[in-house]
């Protein structure tokens, strides 16, 4: 489990406050369990607020884990945001990957039930063509059985093929499913 607790919120580039520490970092779109994600890891239930409502996440959160940050994205994707609010959340979200942090790893989260979708992909090649090291973790595992958890991990193999190096892990916030090893990922990128 990581041992962490909130730092600070930014809703503006500019209020980025500067950290030699390593970023771990967790990015995917409105309601695919992010928040879910992040409190299971970190063993608390309310650490990241969870809502049922898309597109609550409006700033980017900073945890204070001691030897590096994690750091909470706002979800994209989401359709009944402003187009105003859209361009901010984009200027933010460039403006974090433009600050020259030191990213340990992204902590990419895509639904498992579902292809990634256009915004899934676009987050993904940005990552991979920028050389940022991540992981995909593909959420709501619980919500399948047996037969359609092992055809969509078949899949998302074959989606994500021509990836070098990218490793998925199928989660369930529910069961725990896959916590121990997302959290073994996320501490080997760090050493």
């Amino acid at each position: 489990m990581l041992n962490v607790e909130f730092a600070y919120s930014a809703g503006l580039s500019s209020q980025l406050r500067p950290d030699d520490r390593p970023d771990v970092v967790f990015s995917g779109r409105s309601n695919v369990g992010k928040s879910s994600l992040i409190n299971k890891l970190c063993n608390r239930k309310s650490l990241a607020r969870v809502s049922s409502k898309p597109g609550k996440t409006a700033t980017i959160n900073f945890f204070d884990a001691g030897d590096f940050n994690l750091v909470d994205l706002p979800g994209y994707g989401y359709a009944k945001v402003s187009k105003v609010e859209k361009l901010r959340w984009a200027e933010l979200v460039e403006g974090y990957f433009a600050a020259g942090r030191d990213i340990a790893l992204v902590v990419q989260i895509i639904d498992m039930r579902h292809k990634p979708s256009v915004d899934d992909m676009n987050m993904i090649n940005y990552l991979y063509d920028s050389r940022i090291p991540f992981i995909i973790v593909m959420t709501k595992a619980d919500k399948l059985n047996n037969t359609q958890f092992a055809d969509q991990t078949e899949q998302m193999t074959e989606i994500f093929a021509d990836y070098k190096d990218v490793e998925l892990y199928p989660f369930s916030a529910l069961k725990g499913y896959g916590a121990d090893k997302i959290t073994e990922a996320i501490l080997s990128r760090l050493k």
